[in-house]
């Protein structure tokens, strides 16, 4: 078993993924739009104007799989009560990664050395996602 996180950034995505592949190097392992959808589709299963939007799309974040979507650009997006964790080998590496994220985001902890972890910090992205960058401890 394995969980994967999907966030809904609800008319964004194609940003967020474009912001992801240059600040965290995530790469696209799929994306499909809404006029993508095999035929035949049931009445309705595009919105109007959803056309062009992201249905689905994985992208590749180091080992791990993070799904997105524009969901059906009802409301803001929400990234509430959870954040993303990304466990780098260096503090150079955290360095570089926390940078990408913080362009247009809010630090709300700074890198620094924790009784927990050699270098950790937090950052909520352009599209309040919250991220924690944290150096894995020495074996």
């Amino acid at each position: 078993m394995k969980v994967e996180a999907y966030l809904f950034f609800n008319g964004r995505c194609e940003e967020a993924i474009a912001f992801y592949k240059t600040a965290i190097d995530a790469q696209v392992a799929m994306s499909m739009r809404f006029n993508e959808m095999p035929e035949p589709r049931e009445e309705g299963a595009i919105p109007p104007g959803m056309e062009d939007k992201i249905m689905h799309a994985s992208l590749r974040i180091g080992e791990t799989m993070v799904m997105a979507s524009d969901g059906y650009c009802q409301d803001t997006a929400h990234f509430d009560g959870f954040s993303l964790h990304i466990e780098t080998a260096s503090k150079e590496e955290a360095d570089r990664l926390f940078k990408g994220l913080c362009d247009g985001g809010t630090v709300t902890m700074p890198l620094e050395e924790t009784f927990w972890s050699p270098y950790f910090g937090m950052v909520t992205d352009k599209f309040g996602v919250n991220w924690m960058i944290d150096v894995a401890q020495p074996a």
